[in-house]
């Protein structure tokens, strides 16, 4: 199923883009799509059996905003230096155990919503990753097969960072990843039966329209299993929890003299293959 949130942010109801490419309401049958309803498996199926009979009332989304695909996000766990071209392209070794860092749920916004240059930033950076839903509530697993079985969905994220503030002013990488917006979510939350292989997704990244990042899922060096996981040894992961899995190669800061840092009215669009597309003019903080 492709699960989404629609409306005006904070005021978002449950739907789903059904086979046809219709979207359907939800509000009849769930209050919205956040962890309570993906850990629960009956709610779940009648969703899926509601989807098969056609008879969910259809939405017109002409004009209607696409909010974060999951309400009520509890934590953004981030995965750093997950890619090999990556880690080639910024000068790092491939780290020997994932590399873990925080983003605020308050970060994210709409697959299309306006995402905002801070003040006084000068190198505004580009990520498309593969976001992990979980589903059911992971603690100390054992394999990464317990991981993969803990995911409800997956989604694409842009996991925007301030490069200066993230690596020059000291510290931690939080301050370089935590601005405002700086993480768009969705459009859809594909639930895990539809994905067979997270390892074999296509990732792009488009600014301005020129094609900036070109990678695949396949070229991880802790796969979706393991994240989930490792991640699961450190801290508690509940429904509605969600993971960036990593960026491919081809952000700015891999580039040549001038890197082409982000500005106000820049445009940015990114997709993953089966998970939908994303679109966000940048604006001034």
């Amino acid at each position: 199923m492709k699960l989404l949130r629609v409306g005006t942010a904070g005021r978002e109801r449950p739907a789903l883009l059904d086979a046809g490419g219709t979207l359907r309401d939800l509000s009849g049958l769930v209050a919205d799509i956040d962890g309570a309803l993906l850990a629960d498996v009956a709610a779940l199926g009648r969703i899926r059996a509601a989807a098969g009979t056609g008879e969910l009332p259809a939405l017109d989304g002409t004009g209607l905003r696409i909010g974060p695909p999951v309400g009520r996000i509890g934590k953004v766990v981030c995965i750093g230096l997950n890619y090999h071209d990556h880690a080639r392209e910024t000068g790092a070794e491939p780290p020997a155990e994932p590399v873990i860092f925080l983003k605020a749920a308050d970060t994210v916004v709409g697959p299309d919503d306006t995402v905002l240059v801070p003040r006084g930033s000068v190198k505004t950076d580009w990520e498309v990753e593969l976001a992990v839903v979980i589903g059911r509530t992971a603690r100390y697993l054992e394999s990464a097969e317990e991981g993969l079985a803990r995911v409800a969905g997956y989604a694409v994220a842009h996991d925007v960072s301030e490069r200066e503030f993230q690596i020059e002013r000291g510290g931690t990488w939080d301050k370089g990843k935590n601005c405002e917006t700086f993480n768009p979510l969705g459009p859809w939350l594909v639930t895990a039966d539809e994905v067979h292989d997270p390892q074999g997704l296509s990732l792009r990244l488009w600014v301005n329209g020129e094609l900036q990042q070109d990678g695949t899922t396949a070229d991880q060096i802790f796969p979706v299993g393991e994240v989930v996981r490792y991640v699961s040894r450190f801290m508690t992961l509940y429904p509605g929890d969600v993971i960036n899995t990593g960026t491919p190669a081809g952000v700015a800061m891999g580039r040549a003299e001038p890197k082409p840092y982000l500005r106000a009215g820049d445009v940015v669009e990114l997709e993953i293959g089966g998970l939908g597309r994303q679109r966000q003019v940048f604006g001034g903080g």
